[in-house]
């Protein structure tokens, strides 16, 4: 059982890493600064670090590896909400929905 477990996070872990380079690319059409940095080669990514600038010193970073998943927002260096698990990957998803119908300002938490 155990090592079915490990399987699928792997698998979810590199479908991640697939999701954060697509919305890396499509903040980066939107002339934002986003970057994805990967880990391992590129038929097996075991994580990725996302981080994004989303203008008026909002920043998202979304980490994902073997060891754990989480989402960190800040504004002006200031920390304003931190997910992990399955609520960051949640958050990834709002924030992606958010991005596809061309928007930005509800990705905001906090004024």
């Amino acid at each position: 059982m155990f090592a079915r477990l490990a399987e699928h996070y792997r698998s979810v872990v590199e479908d991640l890493v697939v999701s954060l380079r697509a919305l890396a690319d499509g903040l980066q059409q939107q002339g934002l600064a986003a970057t994805c940095y990967v880990c391992g080669d590129d038929r097996d990514g075991h994580g990725a670090s996302f981080v994004a600038d989303l203008g008026d010193g909002h920043m998202v970073r979304f980490l994902v590896s073997d060891y754990g998943i989480s989402w960190v927002e800040s504004r002006n260096g200031r920390e304003l909400v931190k997910f992990e698990g399955a609520e960051a990957i949640q958050e990834l998803e709002r924030v992606a929905r958010v991005i596809r119908a061309g928007g930005l300002a509800p990705v905001l938490v906090a004024a």
